[in-house]
């Protein structure tokens, strides 16, 4: 089913701040919090320093009326700055990776800081663009599980 959520982004309060948050409104993650360390190996890839392995690299909790609010700390050594601007996203899940691509370019027209759509190690089809009013947005989309 398709879905939107609000994206957070934090320089290492991740974690504090959806603690906080889950106490305000009442309800628990969904799912476990992924840490950066989680990350598969890769020698091209960044290299974390054990203090940045523990960042959370994603939180998600319901808050009211089915909204979901999903975070994750920048991390310094990848340039990462947080400015007013880049630390909230719209994220938007669709149905289909068709329409995953079609909300992607349709938002990327006349915009910037475009990842285009790709293949992601946890199994998604997901990109990030900020569109050209300087919204920032991701477009993630996770193929149904088929049991069996």
């Amino acid at each position: 089913m398709a879905r939107v959520a609000t994206y957070l982004n934090f320089m290492g309060r991740t974690e504090e701040a959806f603690t906080f948050y889950a106490g305000v409104f009442g309800t628990e993650f969904e799912g476990p919090v992924a840490r950066m360390g989680d990350n598969p190996p890769d020698p091209s890839g960044p290299q974390f320093s054990d203090a940045e392995k523990n960042l959370v690299m994603h939180v998600a909790l319901p808050i009211l009326a089915g909204h979901m609010l999903m975070g994750t700390d920048m991390v310094e050594s990848m340039g990462h700055v947080l400015v007013e601007g880049n630390n909230v996203s719209l994220n938007l899940e669709p149905d289909s990776r068709e329409e995953a691509d079609r909300l992607y370019n349709a938002l990327a027209d006349g915009g910037s800081d475009c990842s285009g759509m790709s293949d992601m190690f946890w199994g998604a089809y997901w990109g990030s663009l900020k569109d050209k009013f300087g919204i920032h947005w991701m477009v993630h989309y996770l193929a149904p599980q088929t049991d069996g």
